[in-house]
Formats: structure tokens, sequence, C-alpha cells
């Protein structure tokens, strides 16, 4: 079997609906976000986790994610493969081609999105949106040139620094979702 996302239409509108949700989760936790962990709609992204709360989902993304200062593992592909043996500078030459990506297939980035356009997040929409396009080729290049080239390293960050629960699954499934390209999570978007 091609584990590929060139698989056909319905994997790959499952799929895209897989990357979509999976972005959701990378964000700022939502209260959408902790409604549809506790009914049970993300099951098949964080099995097992139905009990959160958005303060702790919160303080958790802080610590991990934003800091006050330096967090363990920022979700920002340059900050892992735009150093010479240490942390790369955000918004270096990875971003840049990751940009250029966007622009190619006329996608900007959502005016309220207020983050960096190689967060992981923004990355997996953009790879939902190649497959919604019709565009599987495109995604697996997209998928190779870019998050399958740091995010192991990024994984790796985020297991060593003890994440909680939902972390740690949405981790796992992100993963994958990433290097499979067949093991689509659930097409429940948070809202």
């Amino acid at each position: 079997m091609n584990n590929t996302v060139s698989d056909g239409d319905a994997d790959r509108g499952r799929l895209a609906d897989g990357y979509a949700v999976l972005a959701q989760c990378w964000r700022q936790p939502t209260e959408g976000l902790v409604a549809a962990v506790e009914a049970g709609d993300l099951e098949e992204v964080v099995p097992g986790v139905r009990d959160v709360s958005l303060e702790e989902l919160r303080a958790e993304h802080a610590r991990l994610f934003v800091g006050p200062a330096d967090p363990p593992c920022p979700p920002y592909e340059s900050v892992y493969r735009d150093g010479d043996g240490g942390p790369g500078q955000v918004l270096g030459p990875s971003t840049r081609d990751v940009v250029s990506w966007y622009r190619e297939y006329g996608v900007g980035l959502e005016p309220d999105w207020s983050d960096l356009p190689d967060h992981l997040a923004t990355e997996l929409e953009f790879a939902a949106v190649l497959l919604d396009r019709g565009e599987p080729e495109a995604c697996e290049r997209f998928l190779d040139e870019h998050p399958r080239q740091w995010f192991d390293d990024f994984a790796s960050a985020v297991r060593a620094s003890d994440p909680s629960a939902f972390y740690r699954e949405l981790l796992e499934t992100t993963e994958a979702a990433i290097e499979n390209g067949h093991d689509s999570p659930t097409d429940s978007t948070p809202r």
C-alpha cells in the first residue's frame, strides 16, 4: 500500500480535514477546543484525553511554545533549520521559502493570525489547503521540503519538556500524519 497523500480523493479529503484539525490544536487553546476534547470529538487526535481546562491548556501552551522567555520547544521551522549547530533565528531562510510556497499558491495568512508563517499550525493549514485544491503532489513536496525536515527535532524538544497528556497525544498524532500521510485524525474541527 502506498502511504502518500496521493492515495485517492476520499483519503485526500480526510487527510486535508485532519491537517486542518491538527493546525487548530497547535494554536492558542480556545473554549471551542476544550469543548471538542471534553465531548470526545477529538478522540482520534488526543486519545484518552477528556478532562481538560482552558486555563491549564493555555498555561501548558505558553510554557512549551511561547515563554515568557526562551520556550523549550518553539513551533517554528526556522528555529530548527536555520541555525549552525544551535537554534536558528526566526524569520530565517526557511521562513522565506515557506512564504514563497504560500505566494505561489495564492495563499495569505489569516488576518487574525498574529504568528509567524513557519509556525507548525500554519504549515499544517497550508498542507490542508493544497489537498483541498486537489494538489496532492504539491502537498507531498511541501511536506518533504518543510515539516518533515524539522518536525522530528521539534518532537524531541516537546518530549524532553514532559508535556501534558493533551500535547503528548497531539504530538503523536501529528507525527503520524506528517510522516505517514495516511494516518489522518478526525474531521471534527474545534471552533
